[in-house]
């Protein structure tokens, strides 16, 4: 099958391409007069795909990371900035990225920082990164305070997402990654529920054709969303504009940093949307059957929708440092119903201890 092109529209368009074997477009998204190229990748996955597809045209620097969101920190950032500067890097060169959403984050900040900006091209190895991190141009490192409280904006010139390389993904990260699928299908596309619901989970696989058309839409949704509002600065009739991509997230967020990040990102998301439908159904803005729907799409595909492991006091404390936050009011995103976002902002604290007791949290 051909590979898919989805054109993701702003001020600085780029492509996203989907397919198998797709790596052989990786210089033609590099761009003219590019001397050296540096590869971002957790040095426990060997960057050899890229590298063989870069061929001999180019300097390479090879910059391995530490493994997962240890890599996103102020230290593993100054180290690869060193490691530019030795190499003599330009405003000409190029950052290629290959990994999950982690080395996505810090290899977009480490360009979007090197030299006030230089290119930067994704190569999403994870479902995740594929829906979610490589596209939008959002980067990040996390701070002791909070996840991604430290990062920029820097669109990338080109994403190349090979499901090719998901056939080697545990199941378990596949499954997570599924957890930014299935909100891209609450938020804006009821279509992809319907798939998610029609499918056996265990279908679901690197070279089926349902999962391919999931990892599609869900990108057309990212791609619509921040073509419309790229630095999050709000959508036009009630629409909370990029910030509904953070359905779920202030709750997912709360529960990663209380996991000191062992939990999976994806998986943290189901809990968050199940939880923030809860607060939409307590709060009299959705229907308590799209709630039941909430549960039953994200455990059909595996995910966890319950959570117990910290205090409610815990979790809302670590989301009163939440990016949405404006000054000391918390905001939430929320559903009117399916595809109908919109902000509840300072919702009661005894509804959201509420919601959290319905996901099978504690005091």
């Amino acid at each position: 099958m051909s590979a898919t092109v989805i054109r993701v529209a702003g001020p600085a368009p780029y492509d996203v391409v989907v397919g198998h074997a797709v790596l052989d477009r990786l210089p033609g998204l590099l761009g003219d007069g590019v001397a050296r190229v540096a590869v971002i990748h957790p040095a426990s996955l060997p960057a050899d795909p890229v590298l063989a597809a870069l061929g001999t045209s180019y300097d390479v620097l090879d910059l391995p990371l530490p493994d997962g969101e240890a890599a996103k920190t102020a230290t593993v950032a100054a180290q690869c900035w060193e490691a530019l500067g030795a190499a003599g890097f330009t405003r000409s060169d190029v950052v290629v990225t290959y990994g999950g959403g982690a080395t996505t984050d810090l290899g977009g900040f480490v360009a979007a920082t090197c030299l006030r900006g230089v290119r930067v091209v994704h190569v999403p190895t994870t479902l995740l990164a594929m829906v979610d991190a490589a596209v939008g141009g959002k980067t990040g490192i996390n701070t002791g305070a909070g996840k991604n409280l430290v990062g920029s904006f820097h669109e990338p010139a080109g994403v190349l997402c090979d499901l090719a390389t998901l056939a080697t993904l545990p199941r378990p990260e596949l499954v997570a990654g599924l957890g930014e699928v299935v909100k891209c299908g609450f938020i804006a596309d009821p279509a992809i529920l319907e798939i998610v619901e029609a499918t056996d989970p265990a279908d679901l696989t690197a070279d089926s054709p349902q999962l391919r058309e999931l990892v599609e839409r869900a990108i057309r949704v990212k791609a619509e969303v921040v073509a419309a509002d790229l630095k999050e600065t709000g959508g036009v009739d009630g629409h909370p504009g990029r910030e509904v991509l953070n359905y779920g997230h202030t709750l997912a967020h709360a529960i990663e940093r209380s996991e000191d990040y062992a939990i999976r990102h994806g998986e943290a998301v189901a809990i968050g949307c199940v939880f923030v439908a809860e607060v939409a159904a307590r709060a009299g803005l959705l229907d308590p059957d799209l709630v039941e729907r909430h549960r039953a799409a994200f455990g059909r595909v595996g995910l966890p929708t319950t959570y117990d492991g910290a205090s409610f006091d815990t979790l809302h404390a670590h989301m009163a440092v939440d990016k949405k936050a404006r000054g000391n009011q918390l905001r939430l995103v929320v559903l009117h119903d399916l595809a109908r976002p919109a902000v509840l902002a300072g919702p009661d604290r005894e509804l959201l201890r509420a919601a959290y007791a319905a996901v099978g949290g504690g005091s």
